[in-house]
Order: C-alpha cells, then sequence, then structure tokens
C-alpha cells in the first residue's frame, strides 16, 4: 500500500478517475425529446433513490448540451443496456450530431421520451428536482412508467472499458 506521501491528492482528477475506475457500474442511456428531436446521453452514474415515491437519480457533467436538452424537456426515459448493446451505448456516449442515426426506439406512453429497443429496462420519468454537484448536477426523476423487456446480462463500465457480468 502506497503512503500517504507517496498518494496523489484527492483534488488530482486523473487519480481520481483512476480510482473510481476500478468501481463497476451498470450502463444506461437516458434519452428525451427536446424541441420535436430525440437527444440521449450514456449515464454510468444512474441509482434508485426512493421506493414511495419511485424516485431515481442520474449525474451529468454541467457542460453537458445532451443535459441541457433533456433539463429542457422536463421528463426523460432511462433505458438499461443490456451486455450486447455495447455499440449502440458508445454511440451515446460519442459526441455525434445525431446520436439516434440507425437506432430503434418508440416514444413512451406517458412522457414520449424515447424507449430504445431491446434493451434490459426503462423507466419513465419526469424531472423531479436537480441538484447542484461541483461539476455535476444530481437529477432526481419521478418514475411515472416502467418495465422490465427481456432477460439479459448487463452492459457494465469498469477501468474505461464496457464489458459484462460473467456470475
Amino acid at each position: 500500500m502506497a503512503s500517504q506521501e507517496s498518494r496523489p491528492p484527492a483534488t488530482d482528477s486523473a487519480h481520481f478517475r483512476k480510482v473510481l475506475g476500478a468501481f463497476p457500474t451498470g450502463v444506461t442511456v437516458v434519452t428525451a425529446v427536446d424541441d420535436g428531436k430525440p437527444v440521449g446521453m450514456a449515464i454510468g452514474s444512474f441509482t434508485s433513490v426512493s421506493l414511495d415515491p419511485p424516485l431515481v437519480a442520474f449525474l451529468p457533467t454541467k457542460a453537458s448540451s445532451t443535459w441541457a436538452s433533456i433539463e429542457r424537456a422536463g421528463s426523460f426515459c432511462v433505458n438499461v443496456m443490456a451486455d450486447d448493446q455495447g455499440a449502440l451505448c458508445a454511440q451515446f456516449a460519442s459526441r455525434m450530431d445525431d446520436k439516434f442515426e440507425g437506432v430503434d426506439w418508440e416514444p413512451t406512453d406517458d412522457t414520449g421520451a424515447p424507449r430504445l429497443a431491446n434493451c434490459i429496462a426503462w423507466m419513465d420519468c419526469t424531472t423531479d428536482a436537480v441538484h447542484d454537484a461541483g461539476d455535476h448536477v444530481i437529477v432526481v426523476g419521478r418514475v411515472e412508467a416502467m418495465d422490465v423487456d427481456r432477460e439479459a446480462p448487463p452492459l457494465l463500465f469498469f477501468k474505461g472499458q464496457y464489458g459484462t457480468f460473467a456470475g
């Protein structure tokens, strides 16, 4: 184990990313419709918050133009990615202009946010609260509708790479 003198400080952003990269996360794609156009972003910082009322949260960076579009929409759909959707997830993690190019999706009944085809599960949400969190925000969504669409291993993000759970 490294001594305190040889450890980088917690303010070292590269070291912070390396340490947090050792924690595997599930992968979601959060989608919305802004001004008639579907938008979406890959998110690894997704969590359940409350059963009553049903709340979930995700943490986008403040600088994201996609987050700005989702915020304007006031609602979003969380799509839980399966292990065979790594390429789709990478498309939503990219900076391409039309992240929905070639993507099969349909609007949810409640908010109209895009529900991506073949995901494991989805949650259609209205924005309940947005909290400041450094260079990110904590977005709390009230779940309006949800379902599990198929049984499949989840897509995970670990040490900078997509992978799956081998259990």
